[in-house]
């Protein structure tokens, strides 16, 4: 209505890289950050930053040394704000942040989020509100509850604008926790998240990112519509350990509505500016927070009886004696209460007749629905996601340059296109390692995916090393010999790495790692691999999309280390129906459900065979475990920290 009241607030949501464990220099930057956003125009009265801004998010056994106190925090991150603004030249204004991180807390460590007004003209900074992550991921790619603890507070507080209530991550995933946080009052609800990207598939919900975007944005819609209020999700970008954030930060309105969106994988600022009468609408359009306050007791009865586990005896009325007429008369439509008119009935019985007496059965079966995850890629999203992978990676362990063993097929091919997109032509050298058997065909492909990307190449021959071994060893099989090749093209790539000051990358695809059909500390070696986890069917895809030539995708696929030999005719399974009963498999799908689409029993004897046998092939070495801090088992570190 006109003359209706304008409560407007301004959110900075910042989508954040922090560098893995380095508190201090991530601190320092928040603190620009906060000045950057302290000078935009409408000034925000919140920064919103994501789930474990200060240290980033898997650091596992490094928790205790990257954790802090709230009230540390608070002071330490006023100081590097004022800091950044003098050095800006620049007034320090109030300003609120939401920020996650690693808590101490009564002697307890805690993956938590902050609610801090620093940059008060009047006292120090305050500490308005700690949320404790409620719910700890541990499980898949996560491990929380082994290094932080519980909490077991939702709650919404007051802060200068309005209430307020903070969640981390997976307690979005409960819906049970934004009602809380909407029923105790709160206007907006801040989700902290380090979510990584899963799920490289097409889709067509608009939704920009990997799948897992789309499933978060629904979560944070559903917050907001439901409860009718403000949701901001913010979400860490960058790379860890393999695991890339997606970012995608987003607010949300009280009517489900996407107010504002960051970017997929880069760092960000979205200012967004919004009216919290908003709230007065939505909620008066939808009021299902009030419905819920008002069965809130009932609501409350049936958890104590779900969880006390109260018996419940069914209770139902039987049919009054109108409707058993009813239901006797039906077709006459007589009740006993009035008369039918004729003409009424006629008419009726009419419809009662031409209803048919079967229904027509739209079958689906079991093919149809609840399959594993697509094998379709969509491939401009995952070039974009290998190629951050690849830079990112690449400087955090302080390279700049690549090297790549190149065999002429297609998987050290797309290695090489995603390597030099990352890097440049000019930061990527290309590797020929043939033996005195190699195929000609393989020389001949390398060097035309070396040509086309315009890289340095080097050709290395290494006969004279594997024979310098192999004359002591006469009686050497096909397959022992194919491995000295291979190890021996290791030692060769390992050795021009330190030459070119140049980080070797993988090309071993994830249906060779799952089958075992790799030399063990060699085609596995590097110590960065983009195509690990993408199937040889999905490494074909892109390596369409990217333009490798085609004679190299279409090639029979072989590791060149016996004469005539074929990846697939050693496998006795093709690359394409491999795939299929791999993916089946790794997401939990029997043999009998997997017979059940159309897979036969050789096949899957075949596959699990070879998938069972190799796992010592994926691990680490087995170390006896003799005392309470192991490596790898109570030592943990990642990889990056």
């Amino acid at each position: 209505m006109p003359g209706d009241p304008i409560r407007p607030l301004t959110l900075a949501l910042c989508q954040f890289a922090p560098r893995k464990g380095d508190t201090a220099g991530n601190l320092a930057r928040i603190g620009r950050l906060c000045a950057q956003a302290a000078a935009l125009e409408p000034r925000p009265q919140v920064v919103h930053f994501p789930e474990t801004a200060l240290s980033g998010y898997f650091v596992e056994g490094g928790v205790r040394e990257v954790a802090c106190t709230a009230g540390s925090l608070s002071y330490d991150l006023d100081d590097a704000y004022r800091t950044a603004c003098a050095a800006a030249g620049l007034d320090v204004l109030p300003l609120d942040v939401v920020i996650g991180f690693y808590e101490r807390w009564r002697d307890t460590l805690h993956n938590s989020a902050a609610y801090l007004s620093i940059g008060l003209d009047d006292g120090p900074p305050k500490v308005r509100h700690v949320h404790r992550k409620n719910y700890l991921p541990t499980y898949g790619l996560f491990d929380e509850e082994r290094f932080v603890e519980r909490g077991s507070d939702i709650r919404a507080f007051e802060t200068p604008w309005g209430k307020a209530a903070l969640l981390v991550c997976e307690d979005a995933w409960h819906s049970l926790s934004g009602t809380i946080a909407a029923l105790d009052g709160a206007q907006v609800v801040f989700i902290s998240s380090a979510a990584p990207a899963r799920g490289p598939w097409p889709r067509t919900d608009g939704v920009p990112g990997p799948n897992s975007a789309a499933r978060w944005e629904r979560l944070i819609r559903d917050i907001a519509e439901e409860h009718g209020v403000f949701a901001s999700f913010v979400n860490l970008v960058g790379s860890e350990g393999g695991k890339r954030f997606f970012g995608t930060s987003h607010l949300v309105g009280p009517g489900g509505d996407i107010r504002g969106r960051a970017p997929v994988w880069e760092e960000s600022f979205v200012s967004i500016s919004v009216d919290l009468d908003d709230l007065v609408r939505a909620r008066a359009d939808s009021p299902l927070l009030s419905d819920l306050r008002v069965a809130l007791p009932h609501v409350l009865d049936n958890v104590k009886r779900v969880t006390e586990g109260w018996p419940v005896a069914l209770s139902y009325d039987g049919p009054e004696p109108a409707a058993a007429d009813l239901l006797r008369g039906a077709r006459g439509f007589t009740t006993g209460e009035f008369a039918v008119p004729t003409e009424l009935l006629e008419r009726a019985n009419t419809v009662v007749r031409a209803l048919p007496e079967q229904l027509p059965v739209i079958r689906h079966g079991l093919g149809d629905q609840g399959g594993p995850p697509s094998l379709l890629l969509d491939t401009e999203l995952t070039e974009s996601w290998l190629v951050g992978f690849l830079r990112e990676e690449l400087a955090r362990r302080g390279f700049g340059k690549a090297v790549i063993g190149m065999s002429g097929g297609v998987d050290s091919a797309v290695s090489a296109f995603l390597a030099v997109e990352a890097l440049g032509r000019e930061n990527v050298v290309g590797v020929r390692l043939p033996y005195r058997t190699s195929s000609q065909e393989s020389l001949e492909h390398a060097q035309l995916v070396i040509d086309a990307l315009g890289i340095e190449s080097r050709t290395v021959d290494i006969t004279a090393a594997v024979d310098g071994y192999l004359v002591h060893e006469p009686d050497a099989d096909a397959q022992r010999r194919g491995n000295v090749m291979a190890r021996q093209r290791m030692i060769a790539l390992f050795d021009l790495s330190a030459r070119y000051r140049a980080l070797p990358i993988g090309t071993g695809n994830k249906t060779e790692r799952l089958l075992g059909y790799f030399t063990w500390h060699a085609d596995d070696s590097p110590p960065v691999n983009p195509l690990g986890d993408l199937y040889k069917t999905q490494v074909w895809q892109l390596a369409h999309h990217l333009g490798v030539p085609d004679v190299v995708v279409h090639k029979a696929p072989t590791a060149d280390l016996v004469v005539g030999q074929t990846d697939e005719g050693d496998l006795g399974i093709s690359y394409a129906r491999a795939d299929q009963i791999l993916n089946g498999m790794l997401h939990g799908f029997s043999h009998e459900a997997l017979r059940a689409r159309g897979f036969g029993n050789d096949e899957l004897t075949t596959v699990s065979r070879r998938l069972n046998g190799t796992h010592w092939k994926r691990r680490p070495p087995a170390v006896a475990l003799l005392s309470q801090s192991g490596i790898g088992e109570s030592y943990l570190r990642p990889v990056d920290f």
